[in-house]
């Protein structure tokens, strides 16, 4: 029966970090003016009660991971550090021109690329930068991604010397196989070494990101994998399935064949057996593809029901206004989106000339927030309930359709003003999601945009 659905339902599809999803923003209706409007009324409703989040991308790699489709920029020259610092500075200044008061961070997260890339001492000169002009939520978190090959006791310290409590390690799989054919060599030891240093200096969140699906992947490995995993036990786990889009422009992904790759079926039975070990020590499905301990925080959110998703994937709190600061950064106002350009030399060009170095973007519709708030609900909580909705979703009969052939196939309950996914649906909220993904619907891609979704 799993075999079928796996069949069935393993179609090219989006993972949510937002909606709409990107492809289907709608660039003709927008411009940088809407979105600083968007951005300045989200933070007058927001910044006082739940402060704002910030995203900081940090494009650098000394070497390519043929898995990564992330925004990235290859090189051994770290004299580029210092330039991009300032950069995203003065990024940082032109949205604090926007508002009258100082921002409540609650929420910051440097990802990449590789963050410790740079050295501690420009990350700290980074972090500083930030926070200076700012005031700190009573509850903030600081977190950011670590490679285990790079990360020193330095970095680690660093960043805890700057508030930083949560790291998270890039892992993957330990095969030396897969690890080759993903152009990612890290041993055991290293991640091992790196998990230590941080619980030693006082990190009360680790995390290590799992993937499932990779090339030439067995059971056996995946087994390997999470059993090493067990023996470290992190606060939170990603684990998560390999999405191949190879389409995209520089990501290195055309390294192995896709016959290299698992089938469908073949990374379902990775995904439960990985859920089944690691249920057995004590982690907790978290959402989609995220597991965590009983004391970590994204846990206690779940339990609270206060888990959020956005562009940085599941976090353990909500604010409205999330900005993205650096390359190919995206900000979210709650009312809009915005992406910044991808290109280095560009992104420094605007700067110079003082403006926003965004390059295209999104303004909600009263209908794209209400589908909005469903697709988070489903997200995250595996439920959600339309009774207070302008838009009722029992007077779209091709919704309803798409709901009802889910729930003859177990995936969900439907009552008359309230869907719930099933145990046995968990694995599929994404293909639920897009019942309620009325743009996806209306206009069907003629490529494939996104990655399957087994």
């Amino acid at each position: 029966m799993l075999n079928s659905l796996v069949n069935k339902y393993n179609i090219a599809g989006p993972r949510y970090t937002s909606y709409p999803t990107v492809p289907y923003w709608n660039n003709e209706t927008f411009s940088l003016k809407k979105w600083k409007t968007s951005l300045i009324e989200s933070f007058k409703e927001s910044n006082s009660e739940e402060g704002i989040s910030l995203y900081i991308h940090l494009p650098y790699c000394e070497s390519l991971c043929t898995f990564c489709g992330c925004n990235k920029r290859i090189t051994k020259q770290h004299s580029v550090e210092s330039p991009y610092i300032k950069a995203v500075l003065k990024e940082w200044d032109l949205y604090l021109e926007l508002f009258d008061e100082k921002p409540i961070i609650k929420e910051l997260h440097l990802g990449g690329g590789t963050p410790t890339f740079f050295s501690p001492e420009n990350l700290q000169q980074l972090i500083n930068g930030i926070i200076r002009r700012s005031i700190l939520a009573n509850n903030y978190e600081f977190s950011f991604e670590g490679h285990p090959n790079n990360t020193t006791r330095e970095h680690l310290q660093a960043l805890y010397d700057v508030g930083f409590r949560r790291v998270s390690y890039g892992v993957q799989d330990y095969n030396e196989t897969v690890q080759k054919a993903i152009h990612r060599i890290q041993p055991f030891e290293n991640v091992k070494r790196a998990t230590d240093m941080a619980r030693d200096i006082g990190y009360t969140s680790i995390g290590h990101d799992i993937i499932f699906g990779l090339p030439f992947q067995t059971l056996e490995h995946v087994k390997e994998t999470i059993l090493k995993t067990k023996t470290l036990l992190p606060d939170r786990l990603a684990f998560y399935s390999y999405a191949h889009v190879p389409w995209i422009k520089g990501n290195g992904q055309r390294g192995f064949n896709d016959s290299d790759l698992p089938a469908a079926e073949l990374k379902r039975q990775q995904y439960e057996l990985g859920k089944q070990l690691l249920s057995e020590v004590g982690y907790s499905e978290i959402g989609m593809d995220h597991f965590a301990l009983t004391t970590d925080s994204l846990y206690k959110s779940m339990t609270n029901g206060d888990l959020h998703r956005n562009f940085m994937g599941y976090t353990a709190s909500k604010t409205q206004a999330m900005i993205g600061l650096g390359v190919s950064s995206i900000s979210d106002s709650w009312y809009g989106f915005a992406q910044n350009v991808k290109g280095i030399e560009t992104y420094y060009d605007l700067l110079k000339d003082n403006i926003l170095p965004v390059y295209r973007g999104h303004i909600l519709s009263e209908e794209d927030l209400i589908i909005r708030k469903h697709i988070l609900n489903l997200m995250c909580r595996f439920k959600t309930a339309w009774t207070q909705d302008n838009l009722y979703f029992s007077k779209l009969p091709e919704v309803i359709v798409r709901l009802k052939e889910m729930e003859t196939d177990g995936l969900l309950n439907v009552s008359p003003n309230t869907i719930e996914v099933t145990k046995k649906g968990q694995p599929f909220v994404r293909n639920i999601c897009m019942a309620f993904d009325l743009l996806l619907q209306r206009k069907q891609p003629n490529t494939q945009l996104f990655s399957m979704t087994v």
